[in-house]
């Protein structure tokens, strides 16, 4: 077989798959429907096979039309994917860049990632978005964003994930607290203490419920805040004993005015790392920002 693929007829293969009718499909090329009729017969006449279902209210395709489809769909995106990085060393970065990254990050990582993104790519304009991983992780899934910086949720899949780097949840208390005194009188008396813990539905509060939970004593109902800097804050009050990664305090640990102490049983590791569409490769601008955000990670404070 001697067939040499045409760009209109993969083109609208997917738009009739996609939206099951060959109007719909027209009206999505912007072309008329006698012209998606027309490219698909001749595309099946030339591979001497049906590719497509007629027969119903919604036009499908056969077997044979579901391989090809399949590797249209690759050779399309693969094209478009190129028409980017092309159009991207043209421009010398003038696009644009979406990211999401937690709060956490957006202080402690992303302002070293952008300063020497800007360095890399003067004309290249970031736009940043802050929340939790999970509602980042929605918003890369509809196209809304670019990459996402965050924290590996619990099962999540290795396709479009790099991970960067690891931490560990480590209690932080006033050099006040008894427990700066005397660690070892710590166990005995964890049932005492008012926990202040990151917010809920994120994938920390859900590691720190977990850990709650394997406790053999029963804890109190721990007081959670939506901000890291507020949980730092009522823990140098004496008010509670916070619960964050060291490095997010690492400032006030250093200074003397929090002090990290090991949490007892199971340990709360966490992995952090950039997350990208698995429906396209990244950008070059976006294999940059990665690679800055790698760099930054091997700086952070273990």
């Amino acid at each position: 077989m001697d067939w040499v693929p045409d760009l209109r007829q993969l083109r609208a293969l997917v738009a009739v798959a996609e939206e099951g009718s060959f109007t719909l499909a027209a009206r999505k090329l912007f072309v008329t429907q006698s012209a998606v009729s027309h490219s698909l017969r001749t595309l099946e006449e030339q591979l001497g096979c049906k590719l497509l279902d007629r027969s119903g209210k919604r036009v499908a395709t056969t077997s044979e039309g579901d391989i090809l489809l399949k590797r249209c769909k690759r050779v399309l995106q693969e094209l478009d994917q190129a028409t980017r990085d092309l159009d991207g060393l043209r421009r010398w970065g003038q696009t644009r860049i979406r990211v999401g990254a937690p709060h956490s990050l957006c202080h402690y990582v992303v302002p070293s990632v952008l300063r020497e993104f800007r360095d890399c790519f003067p004309r290249c304009e970031p736009n940043i978005e802050a929340a939790d991983t999970a509602v980042l992780l929605e918003k890369l899934a509809i196209g809304e964003l670019d990459l996402v910086v965050g924290l590996k949720p619990k099962n999540h899949s290795t396709d479009g994930y790099r991970p960067m780097f690891n931490d560990r949840l480590a209690f932080v208390i006033s050099p006040f607290h008894p427990w700066a005194a005397q660690a070892d009188s710590m166990e005995s008396s964890l049932s005492a203490q008012q926990f202040i813990i990151y917010a809920k539905a994120t994938e920390t509060h859900r590691l720190i419920e977990s850990w709650m939970d394997s406790m053999s004593e029963k804890m109190k109902k721990p007081l959670v805040l939506g901000d890291m800097q507020a949980i730092k804050e009522m823990a140098k009050l004496g008010t509670g004993v916070g619960i964050v990664a060291s490095w997010v305090a690492s400032k006030e640990i250093a200074d003397g005015t929090l002090k990290a102490i090991k949490i007892p049983g199971p340990q709360i590791d966490r992995e952090w790392g950039v997350f990208h569409s698995v429906q396209r490769r990244p950008s070059l601008v976006e294999e940059a920002f990665i690679g800055l955000c790698e760099m930054a990670f091997e700086n952070m404070p273990s």
